[in-house]
């Protein structure tokens, strides 16, 4: 399924003398927490990076002057771009998905030019400069607008968790503010540290706004009533008396369908690809049962921000160099690297779609606050090596330490910690999700490869 408001941009382009930059991006689906959106583009425009840092929120922006173009965006939207060739000079075309370009493309009768490699990423956290001046196109020029300062808070868990979930709880009151305060709230839980915390966090802030907590409601999925995380989430819920927040959606097993989520998200990571398949099956659920639900909040990037990935699994990484990089989970390798793939991006700031693309799919609003700088920012100022001496199994229960005493410090509620198990694991037996959902990447490749020529035989 695919919303209106998804096609909706390539379908009025089609209906306008084509310019040298075309923007198919939907603005209303920028979370600026702290200005409007001509303040945000002005900033944008100014060109000065260390301004864009000022805008706060989950937002895609572009800003045109002359034959100058800047593109910037957090990691919580994509940004992607093409440069299509004609007479009188090149056409920037700026979109959140590879096929609204290609959708673009065909309706103007350049889809020869297209091919999804020749797209590119903006990545997070950079504005992109490029120049339309013609043949020969200059590379574009990357600026960092957003560079956190690493070790700068004190050795001290109860402090750092303080900032941390301070600092979540601040982004959400802001986010509150921006939206109805007499619709509900959905959040995809699981009862693990990240998706437990937004909503504890969320409950007490509604509480504290005299607004009724009961707009809140825990989303969890279930694949053929044997997810592990639908035990999980009860038993969260249940320790802290908040029980009949929790909703379980159980869906069949042919809902999880791997050739829809490479579709939706247009890439080809086993894992995205496991947990975008997960995501898709449990906003379709929610959709189905509630035709009108609008907002839903996730915890994705609570395990970038606290770096709690198993580094013995990716044999590329070790833990100097994942405590050594500055928001290496964030961002990949860096713009300046060789394994910075431009089509794509790197890190977060390239998987990111294994949420945000089914949410919108779905016709979702979604916000995903652990992927805002703001709350970015306090977490690479922990001194990860001071505090775990480089002890894998140390980093790896540091997170649950800090966000469960940050929330008891914020909330005053004793948040349950539970061992961390990714989303895909935690929804259905193992053998089930590696049976619907292989960890093959060449297959996903060629799944996307086949969906783009469909699309340009159709």
């Amino acid at each position: 399924m695919s919303t209106s408001a998804e096609r909706s941009p390539v379908a009025t382009a089609r209906l306008q003398p084509l310019k040298r930059v075309v923007s198919l991006l939907d603005v209303k689906r920028n979370i600026l927490l702290n200005m409007d959106l001509r303040r945000a583009t002005e900033l944008l425009g100014s060109g000065r990076p260390d301004a864009v840092r000022q805008i706060r929120g989950q937002f895609a922006l572009i800003h045109q002057s002359g034959q100058t173009v800047r593109l910037a965006r957090s990691i919580g939207r994509p940004l992607r771009y093409f440069l299509a060739k004609q007479h009188d000079g090149p056409c920037l075309i700026v979109a959140e998905r590879i096929s609204e370009i290609a959708d673009f493309l065909a309706a103007h009768g350049m889809d020869g030019q297209f091919h999804p490699s020749y797209t590119r990423m903006v990545p997070a956290h950079h504005v992109v400069r490029i120049e339309l001046v013609g043949c020969p196109d200059p590379n574009p020029r990357y600026d960092r607008f957003f560079a956190p300062q690493k070790d700068v808070l004190p050795a001290d868990p109860d402090e750092i968790g303080r900032r941390y979930v301070g600092k979540l709880a601040e982004v959400l009151d802001a986010w509150l503010d921006r939206i109805p305060a007499d619709e509900p709230i959905g959040v995809l839980f699981s009862g693990g540290v990240d998706s437990g915390a937004v909503f504890l966090v969320l409950y007490h802030l509604l509480l504290r706004r005299g607004e009724a907590p009961q707009r809140l409601k825990a989303f969890t999925l279930s694949v053929e009533s044997d997810g592990a995380d639908a035990d999980q989430a009860a038993r969260f819920l249940d320790a802290l008396g908040l029980g009949l927040f929790l909703e379980v959606i159980d869906v069949p097993a042919d809902w999880i369908d791997y050739r829809q989520a490479v579709r939706i998200t247009e890439d080809y990571k086993p894992l995205d690809v496991q947990a975008a398949a997960m995501t898709t099956a449990l906003c379709r659920g929610i959709r189905q049962r509630y035709p009108d639900w609008r907002w839903l909040v996730d915890g994705d990037g609570g395990d970038e921000n606290l770096k709690d990935y198993p580094i013995e699994e990716n044999p590329e990484l070790t833990i100097r160099s994942v405590l050594n990089n500055l928001m290496l989970y964030h961002e990949g390798w860096g713009v300046d690297a060789i394994k910075h793939s431009l089509t794509y991006s790197g890190g977060q700031s390239r998987g990111h779609v294994r949420s945000a693309a089914p949410v919108r799919w779905f016709g979702f609003e979604g916000f995903s606050p652990y992927a805002v700088p703001d709350v970015i920012e306090v977490a690479e100022g922990i001194p990860f090596v001071e505090l775990t001496g480089w002890d894998h199994q140390r980093l790896y229960d540091l997170k649950g330490e800090v966000v469960r005493r940050g929330v008891q410090a914020v909330t005053g509620l004793e948040m349950p910690v539970f061992p961390k198990r990714r989303f895909q694991h935690g929804v259905a037996p193992r053998g089930v999700v590696e049976r619907l959902v292989p960890h093959d990447e060449r297959l996903y490749r060629r799944t996307l490869e086949e969906l783009f020529l469909q699309r340009s035989a159709g």
